[in-house]
This record gives C-alpha cells, structure tokens and sequence, in this order.
C-alpha cells in the first residue's frame, strides 16, 4: 500500500513542551524540533476517518512509548493534538533471509503496518543515492587505474 501524503506544520511551542516533560525526551528539545518544520503522514493511504501521523521523538524508556504528532481536518479546520504512543507489537518474519522487521508505527493504528506502506519518492531518491554511488565508485576506479603502458609506433 502506498503512503499517505497529507502533511502538515509541527505545532512548534507544543512539541516544545510535549517533548521537555515527557520521559524519556531530548535533552535540549529545541534541537529536536524546528520551528517551521512539517511532518508527513507515515501511515498507509487511509479515508478521513482516521486521524494522520508523523513520528517526532523515540523516548528513552522501558515501556516502548513514542511521541505522535495526530492530526485530522485541513485548513482552518484542522486540529493537532501530541500523544504518547505505545509501540505496534507486530512483526514480520521472515523465514528465507531469517530477518525480522518490527512495525514502526504506534499499536492500534489504522490501515496495514509500516513494513507494508511503500514511500514512491523516497524509494525514487534513494534509487537516485544509489546510482550517484554507483558513478561515483566507478570514476573513483578508473581514476586509480594504471595507466596502460606506452607501446612504440
């Protein structure tokens, strides 16, 4: 499924406080959050019955609780609101590679987990890293080359 594409302005004075009294927060939240920073929906494309969100911190704890930004509406109608989250238990084995990927979002949250909501502009700018890479690695070989020896006319 494809990822939701609704985005949305962090409320900055908010996430400020949400992120200095929770526990487990930032040391120095104002380096945790900008002031003109926008969040993009993570979770996979849902209907306007349920609400949007975008990760803002990983805290620091035993009991595997992150902070949400949640919000719902557009415009002027639109309302956010920060929670502490619990962790999505779920995950996903794999038996052939014997890799295991945890769900990334919050536990109870709408439509199919993280491991299942592919992000097409990130998938294309990582493609896009990975070709630079490529190119580069190769001038990089080339450039290292020895030199063919001289041969007379």
């Amino acid at each position: 499924m494809l990822q939701c594409t609704a985005v949305t302005q962090v409320p900055y004075a908010e996430a400020l406080l949400a992120l200095a009294t929770m526990e487990g927060g930032p040391e120095h939240p104002p380096d945790a959050v900008e002031p003109e920073e926008f969040v993009l929906c993570e979770l996979g494309d849902h209907d306007e019955s349920a609400e949007h969100a975008g990760h803002l911190w990983t805290a620091d704890t035993p009991d595997d609780q992150d902070l949400w930004l949640l919000w719902s509406g557009t415009g002027a109608h639109r309302v956010h609101r920060l929670d502490m989250l619990r962790l999505c238990p779920a995950v996903l084995r794999e038996l052939a590679t014997r890799t295991v990927t945890t769900c990334a979002f919050f536990d109870h949250h709408p439509g199919p987990h993280s491991f299942s909501v592919t992000d097409p502009l990130g998938d294309l700018i990582a493609a896009h890293v990975h070709g630079e890479v490529r190119r580069l690695v190769a001038e990089d070989d080339a450039a290292g080359a020895p030199d063919a020896p001289d041969v007379p006319d």
